[in-house]
């Protein structure tokens, strides 16, 4: 069943030769210069109870937005936290002045949006209407309802939301992050439960509101259709006489890092798939000399589809949609990250293929072409943000919070496009962690497991509360490779894991579909086969055959793109080398030779390899799990248009068929393409005969 597979290449290197013809996707087009930024200042005034008022004028569009930001800082809220997201939920709930219905009917009537949340609150409306609008947003702000009613409603509401999503282990993950990250007793790191939510009274959310809601350090931005004049008469008529406590920005004791790099399982039995985090904690203010370099490192490791991560997790082992990381900035510490969402059954292998890509950034493993990408992304995008005139506020109100140079964004491209090389790997050694991390990993434990162990790093578990337990019970003892096993016992094993001599010889056909996506194209298609050497490949794109082999045990074709021709001997010799369903089952036969070359270790997983000479003299070399027993990997010379080509296919997924472990995902890499495919719809004695392979 092997050669089967590896006649796909045949058909994709045609594919993949045609379409390079066209365009080098490898090769990402040269970025152009820098754009020049304009920022224009907003104006800036404080009320008298000391709102500071930015204003950016834009009268492109009747139209006015406002955002409204108390800067209180992280507010550790211990046995009662959910209070201030249960605050913010009740500042829409109506005022001392209006019901929630009123409120809501105002608004709506006049076409606007606005709500309120535990740290300000927003506002937009066209601008005959702004001044209505913001008006009733302040009267929320200054004289929240908060009934009895409301809060009971709006508490069984929260519960019931916390509660649908304890088994969400996306939303575990994000939550474990930061409470093992910073530690679940402390404001970074603590979370919200039904336990927690529950405890609340109204009395807590009013006392709340009267230590957090208030005019201290407080900032509102106004941009769109208004001028200087109007924002001071609505803002003076609206928030002037708001009055409340005196806010201290916070001072945080910092979480410390771990001193070795170790690995907290969280089990969630009903996940479809493991969620993986690779992090560890920095300080990195926008004031950081290294801010810059930070940015364009994050951009190349996992900032976008062109990142390191993507292309290896997805476009190189097909593990997962998509994987990326973060590099976090700001007053407070923050977390360095990479992530993904992986199949279960990859789980160890995606944890070392991140390590080796943040490896990679330590190491200084990157090129001129790949900053200078990164570069143009922030480049374009920064430009382009620039269009809005709500984000050119914000970043005023950055230089105020962070203290920055009044100049920082003006000259943001320019110290963006001054980071080098040497820049990239410094930042990277003295920031993102080698041997220190912290890789969370929150999926089916009983599976993943074993696997992670082999790995030789630490393990904790802990439930999705981030409290310790005892380790999940499964199967992970050591399987040691034997040094004196013979080739022939591997073979043996490998018989006996996926199903026994007695089950596999009974087989005498085998079919399935293949699915393909490479490139923006798809290709589907049919293989089947028959004992002792009867095969069939036909691939189709769009509906239409692109490639088709059929073999009837003694001659044979093959077509492609229209035009057919026979079998060569040498062609015919080749496919009788593969006899019956599982050609193992005759390697100890006369013409086959087989000998131990040794071990291997592929994807973290240890490997017998075994090299295997055919009846027909060609010689492959295949990998044999020490643990599993599994056919990992094959690795052989096959002829490609004409040329040879050195090509090893990957088998992974395998899935109980009737009574037989199959492997359903099949990944071939030959001439630098990783061609990733998946295998449905097997059956076996059924649905071939004799005619198929006319």
């Amino acid at each position: 069943m092997k050669k089967i597979f590896s006649l796909v290449l045949i058909i994709l290197s045609f594919q993949i030769s045609n379409a390079q013809t066209v365009v080098d996707r490898t090769k990402p087009p040269k970025p152009g210069p820098a754009p020049v930024i304009k920022i224009k200042d907003p104006a800036i005034f404080k009320l008298n109870n000391g709102i500071t008022v930015l204003v950016v004028e834009n009268h492109t569009l009747p139209k006015v937005n406002a955002q409204l930001t108390i800067d209180r800082g992280p507010v550790y809220e211990g046995k009662k936290a959910g209070m201030l997201q249960m605050l913010g939920a009740m500042m829409n709930e109506g005022t001392k002045n209006m019901s929630k219905e009123e409120f809501d009917k105002k608004i709506d009537l006049m076409g606007a949006d606005v709500s309120l949340s535990s740290t300000g609150g927003e506002v937009s409306a066209l601008t005959r209407y702004f001044k209505p609008s913001f008006l009733i947003f302040a009267d929320a702000l200054e004289n929240p309802l908060f009934s009895e009613e409301s809060f009971e409603k709006v508490q069984s509401q929260m519960i019931t939301g916390l509660k649908t999503q304890e088994k969400s282990a996306t939303v575990i993950a994000s939550r474990m992050l930061n409470a093992l990250s910073y530690g679940k007793n402390t404001a970074l790191g603590e979370f919200v439960t039904p336990e927690s939510m529950q405890s609340l009274s109204l009395s807590d959310i009013k006392d709340a509101y009267k230590n957090y809601i208030t005019p201290s350090r407080t900032y509102l931005i106004l941009t769109g259709d208004i001028t200087v004049a109007q924002a001071k008469q609505i803002t003076t008529e609206a928030l002037a006489k708001w009055t409340g406590k005196t806010l201290t920005f916070p001072t945080l004791p910092p979480s410390k890092n771990l001193t070795k790099t170790e690995i907290n399982v969280i089990d969630v039995p009903s996940a479809v798939q493991a969620q993986l985090y690779v992090s560890n904690l920095i300080k990195n203010p926008m004031s950081n000399p290294d801010y810059f370099s930070l940015l364009l490192a994050n951009q190349m490791l996992g900032g976008g589809a062109e990142g390191k991560l993507f292309l290896n997790l997805r476009e190189k082992h097909g593990f997962t949609y998509g994987s990326y990381s973060t590099i976090g900035s700001g007053r407070f510490q923050s977390l360095v990250e990479s992530h993904a969402q992986v199949r279960t059954e990859k789980t160890d292998s995606a944890v070392v293929e991140i390590i080796a890509e943040v490896k990679n950034m330590r190491d200084g493993k990157f090129t001129q072409a790949e900053l200078d990408l990164a570069k143009a992304k922030y480049n374009g995008s920064f430009a382009l943000g620039m269009e809005d005139p709500a984000l050119a506020a914000s970043y005023a109100l950055n230089v105020l919070i962070n203290k920055l140079p009044k100049d920082f964004y003006r000259t943001f491209l320019q110290k963006i496009n001054a980071v080098t090389l040497a820049d990239i790997k410094r930042v990277s050694q003295k920031y993102i962690s080698g041997n220190d991390a912290r890789i969370i990993i929150v999926g089916k434990a009983e599976q993943i497991l074993p696997d992670l162990k082999r790995l030789n790093y630490p393990i904790k578990q802990y439930d999705a509360y981030g409290n310790p337990v005892e380790m999940t019970t499964v199967d992970v003892s050591d399987v040691k490779a034997d040094p004196n096993i013979m080739a022939e016992k591997i073979i043996d094993n490998y018989l006996k894991a996926i199903g026994g001599k007695e089950t596999l010889e009974k087989i005498k056909s085998y079919s399935a579909n293949l699915s393909i996506n490479m490139m923006g194209q798809t290709l589907d298609g049919v293989m089947k086969k028959m004992a002792p050497y009867s095969s069939l490949m036909e691939m189709t794109m769009k509906g239409q055959t692109v490639y088709k082999m059929v073999f009837d045990g003694t001659k044979g074709y093959q077509a492609q793109m229209g035009q057919s021709k026979p079998m060569s001997p040498e062609e015919i010799k080749s496919q009788m080398d593969e006899k019956g369903i599982f050609s193992q089952l005759y390697y100890t036969d006369a013409g086959y030779k087989i000998s131990k070359d040794g071990t291997s270790k592929i994807d973290g997983e240890d490997t017998y390899k075994i090299k295997v000479t055919a009846p027909s003299g060609k010689i492959s070399s295949e990998y044999y799990s020490i643990r599993t027993g599994f056919l990992i990997k094959q690795e052989s010379t096959i002829s490609a248009n004409g040329q040879q080509v050195e090509q090893s296919v990957q088998f992974g997924n395998y899935k109980n068929v009737d009574g037989i472990m199959t492997p359903t995902s099949i990944t071939q890499l030959a001439g630098g393409q990783e061609i990733p495919m998946t295998i449905s719809d097997i059956k076996y004695n059924v649905g071939v005969a004799a005619d198929d392979f006319k």
